[in-house]
């Protein structure tokens, strides 16, 4: 699973004698719905995949779309809502979540869909980082812990929800609408949310910041040009316009890392401050949360095709089958921080190793098990596999900032926010087209059989992951101790 926290943003406002409680509750519901999207669609996968008559590749993109666009323009939200009112930029990123929400719901196709969906994304990155930002500013001391602390547990509730809310949804088959329902629902709770967005009170940034418009295209086209062969590659035989295209993604990032230089020695802000990439701390740190976000929507998406499509469970059963690995990940998730103030790193180090053992668990019990897999069983494995997630998650990213100074902390956290949902969507692609490769390559095995080949291929890319993981947090451990 998956969180995001967006760019820190200036307080620029003294926090109300009596705090806007009943706005927070309006900023929740927001945060909830876009958190909600993330994870619903996994569920939903198979039944788009007939519905649609969907290739691989089109599924693929319909994950990745929504996170790739949410995770580029997520530091760009947060200067927007800066520049011209945070309480504006909600309601403004609010309604278009919610129209692209209902073009979700009646896309004819999945070119329509997937399209919506990248829409999607880029409205949800103008939304999420106001609900940090005005949490922020307009509550102070013990309040603007327990906002937070309500704020994650919203997150967090939001993810399991996405997993048996949206498989009861598409279970029930409202008016005939199937999968539809899990964006259309989105439409009722967009409107309340705007017309409550009165009670979130308006703050600005005191120095309104200069936006990047050419920085943000750079990186949004070198990440797109990256991505897309990624996912359609395979499914094509790697044809001359794909190797072209990651070709030209290398070019436009390294012209992106010169014009944000550029900018920095003019004496303008810059979408990141390379010089924090520079710091060996940080730039670990950063690959790190790239690494554990990118098994994240792999695996959901993987385990989605495996129950469904490979052992004909309904949306509902897969949903609920999957609901203890969130469990497990909000409970571990919620007992980190201790862990981490008594153990150091040593207690992340200890919940990757866990995340590691039990990922090379799963793959062996489905692996054995083949056609003859009962997916229950999968269940006490999976809350292992969610706890050590969540064992990891919350406290890198944490331990991350505690390498940046104070006056870069909103800029490491717009960068750490943006790495999270790029790094899920390259995740999704890489993995995807393991699995893909796997299924065609199974020839006349019956069907289960071939779901379960193809999940422990794309699995063993996961295990080879968070095996990368353990060892760069064991280096920056090492490093930790020699400062």
């Amino acid at each position: 699973m998956k969180s995001s926290s967006g760019a820190a943003i200036p307080c620029d406002r003294t926090p109300a004698a009596a705090p806007p409680w009943a706005g927070l509750a309006v900023l929740l519901l927001a945060g909830f719905v876009t958190i909600f999207d993330l994870f619903v669609v996994n569920v939903a996968i198979p039944s788009m995949q007939t519905g649609l008559g969907a290739s691989f590749a089109q599924i693929s993109f319909i994950v990745a779309g929504y996170e790739l666009a949410f995770g580029v323009l997520l530091i760009t939200g947060g200067r927007l809502g800066d520049r011209f009112g945070r309480r504006r930029l909600f309601v403004f990123g609010m309604a278009g979540f919610t129209l692209a929400s209902a073009l979700c719901g009646l896309a004819p196709d999945s070119e329509t869909l997937i399209a919506a969906r990248v829409l999607q994304g880029l409205a949800a990155a103008l939304l999420f980082p106001q609900v940090y930002a005005s949490i922020r500013v307009n509550f102070g001391g013990n309040d603007r812990r327990r906002a937070f602390g309500l704020l994650g547990m919203t997150l967090g509730l939001a993810a399991i929800a996405g997993q048996v809310l949206g498989g009861a949804l598409i279970h029930a088959d409202l008016f005939g609408l199937g999968w539809r329902t899990i964006f259309l629902i989105n439409i009722p709770v967009g409107v309340i949310a705007i017309v409550a967005a009165r009670a979130i009170p308006e703050s600005f940034a005191p120095q309104k910041p200069l936006l990047d418009g050419r920085g943000v295209l750079l990186i949004s086209t070198a990440l797109a040009l990256l991505l897309v062969p990624l996912i359609e590659g395979p499914t094509q035989g790697w044809p001359a316009w794909t190797l072209c295209s990651l070709g030209a993604a290398a070019v436009l990032l390294v012209l992106f890392y010169r014009q944000q230089e550029q900018r920095r020695i003019a004496g303008l802000w810059p979408l990141v401050d390379m010089r924090l990439l520079a710091q060996r701390h940080v730039a670990l740190g950063v690959v790190l949360v790239l690494l554990v976000y990118s098994t994240s929507s792999s695996f959901f998406l993987c385990f989605a095709l495996l129950v469904q499509n490979g052992f004909g469970l309904d949306p509902l059963q897969a949903g609920l089958i999957f609901a203890p690995c969130s469990v497990g990940f909000v409970l571990a998730s919620l007992a980190a921080p201790g862990l981490v103030a008594r153990w150091g790193i040593r207690a992340i180090i200890g919940g990757a190793l866990i995340y590691a053992l039990f990922i090379a668990a799963l793959i062996a019990q489905v692996a054995m098990a083949g056609a003859q897999l009962n997916p229950v069983t999968l269940i006490p494995v999976l809350v292992i596999v969610g706890a050590g997630q969540g064992a990891i998650m919350t406290p890198l990213l944490n331990l991350v900032l505690g390498y940046v100074d104070e006056a870069q902390s909103g800029m490491a956290s717009g960068i750490i926010s943006t790495v999270q949902q790029v790094g899920a969507a390259l995740g999704v692609a890489v993995v995807a087209m393991l699995f893909n490769a796997a299924l065609s390559d199974a020839g006349s095995v019956a069907q289960a059989g071939q779901y379960a080949s193809a999940f422990v291929a794309g699995m063993l890319c996961n295990l080879a992951v968070s095996v990368a993981i353990c060892l760069l947090l064991l280096a920056l451990g090492t490093q930790r101790r020699a400062v």
